[in-house]
C-alpha cells in the first residue's frame, strides 16, 4: 500500500486510520452478519442494532437529553437549509447570524419561506471576524448560527443567549470537535463528512418541544414529524456512512471522550497558530480577532501567490496534502478535524519553519 498521506482536506475530510483498519475489516463481513453492512437490509436487525447503538454513542459523547430526536438522514447540510426553514418559518421572520459562505446560502434558501433578517453580519469585512455586536429580535421564530466557517476560518465556541428564541446551528464542519451545552440549541444539523463521519450522511439533533411547533403542510419526505416517527427510516438511509459514523463515534469514545478530542484541538490550534504568530511576517493569519480564529479550519497568506503555490506544491511532494484555499479567497487553509494529530500538525509547522528559512 502506497504511504498515507497528511490529509488536510476540507471535506470530505482524514479519518482515523484505526477507523479504517475496522471498516477495512468489515466490509466484505460485519458484525457477524454473514454480509457487508453495503449488502445489509436497512430494516433488518442487524442494521437495526447499529443505528441504535450509533445514536446511543452520540448521545454518550455529546450530552443529548432524552427530549431531543436524533435523526440520520441524506442531502448533506444543503437540503436542510431549506428543510429547517419549510417545518419551522412557516411566513414568519427568522434572525440569521451571516459569518461566511454556507451562513450566506442558508439565509438565502430561508427567504424562500419567510423573512430572513441578519442579526449580525461580517459580509462588508469579507467575513474575516465574527460579528462584535449581535442584535436579536425577540418575536422571531428562531436565530440561525453557522458555529464553524470552513471558507474564512472563524467559529463560534460560545453563544449568547437567545431568550425564548429557538437556538438553530449548522455545526456541519465543528460538531464533536469540543464540548457544548447541548440544551442551549432547538435545533442542530450538519453533514458528517469533517468529524462524524463520510459523504452521504447528514445528523440532525432536534428538540422535541420544536418538533411540535413543525408545520404540517409540507412535502412528507420533507418533514421531520415523518422521519421521527420512522426513527430515519421512512425510505432506505445511507446504511455505510451510519455505519462509518458509528465506528468514529467508538473511537472518540476510546480515546477519551470529547475531553479528550478538545485537548487534542486545542492543542493543534496552539501549536498551528503559535507558528504563525511567530512568523507573522511571513504567514499572515486572514482572520482579524484572534479570538474567533476556528480550531478547525486555519486560514493564512504567504507574502506572494507564487509563494502560496510553491509552499503547497513542495508540501504535498512531502505528503502534506489538501493546504490550498477555497477557490474564492485562495491563500493556504490547513483542515485539521477530529482525525488529525498533534504530532500531524508539528509535522506541518517544521515544513512551515523550514520553507520561511529556504524562500
Amino acid at each position: 500500500m502506497a504511504a498515507r498521506k497528511i490529509n488536510f482536506n476540507p471535506g470530505p475530510a482524514a479519518l482515523p486510520l484505526p477507523v479504517l483498519e475496522k471498516l477495512a475489516a468489515s466490509t466484505i463481513e460485519t458484525g457477524g452478519a454473514g454480509m457487508s453492512i453495503y449488502e445489509m437490509s436497512h430494516r433488518s436487525k442487524d442494521f437495526e442494532k447499529i443505528l441504535v447503538d450509533a445514536k446511543q454513542r452520540m448521545r454518550e459523547l455529546f450530552g443529548i437529553p432524552d427530549d431531543y430526536h436524533i435523526l440520520f438522514l441524506g442531502g448533506g447540510a444543503s437540503l436542510q437549509f431549506c428543510m429547517a426553514p419549510m417545518n419551522f418559518l412557516q411566513g414568519g421572520s427568522a434572525d440569521y447570524v451571516r459569518t461566511g459562505e454556507w451562513a450566506k446560502k442558508a439565509a438565502e434558501e430561508a427567504k424562500r419561506f419567510g423573512t430572513v433578517r441578519f442579526a449580525g453580519d461580517t459580509k462588508a469585512d469579507n467575513f474575516n471576524h465574527l460579528p462584535d455586536k449581535l442584535d436579536f429580535d425577540p418575536s422571531a421564530k428562531y436565530v440561525h448560527f453557522t458555529t464553524n466557517n470552513t471558507i474564512f476560518g472563524t467559529q463560534y465556541r460560545d453563544f449568547p443567549s437567545t431568550g425564548a428564541v429557538p437556538l438553530f446551528a449548522d455545526m456541519s464542519s465543528d460538531m464533536m470537535s469540543h464540548r457544548w451545552d447541548v440544551k442551549k440549541f432547538s435545533f442542530i444539523y450538519g453533514g458528517a463528512q469533517k468529524n462524524m463521519g463520510v459523504a452521504g450522511l447528514t445528523f440532525v439533533i432536534l428538540k422535541n418541544a420544536l418538533l411540535e411547533r413543525a408545520a404540517t403542510d409540507v412535502p412528507t419526505m420533507l418533514s421531520y414529524q415523518t422521519h421521527v416517527e420512522k426513527d430515519s427510516l421512512f425510505n432506505t438511509p445511507p446504511v455505510g456512512p451510519i455505519y462509518i459514523t458509528k465506528l468514529l463515534l467508538d473511537w472518540m469514545a476510546e480515546i477519551g471522550g470529547l475531553e479528550v478530542i478538545e485537548q487534542r484541538n486545542r492543542k493543534k490550534a496552539e501549536l498551528l497558530y503559535g507558528a504563525i504568530d511567530q512568523h507573522a511576517d511571513y504567514y499572515q493569519g486572514t482572520v482579524v480577532n484572534k479570538e474567533h480564529r476556528s480550531w478547525m479550519n486555519v486560514c493564512f497568506r504567504l507574502p506572494s501567490p507564487e509563494l502560496e503555490d510553491k509552499f503547497i506544491k513542495e508540501g504535498t511532494a512531502q505528503g502534506l496534502h489538501g493546504m490550498k484555499g477555497h477557490r474564492s479567497v485562495g491563500g493556504v487553509r490547513i483542515s485539521m478535524y477530529n482525525a488529525i494529530s498533534p504530532e500531524e500538525i508539528q509535522k506541518l509547522v517544521d515544513y512551515m519553519v523550514k520553507f520561511r528559512q529556504t524562500n
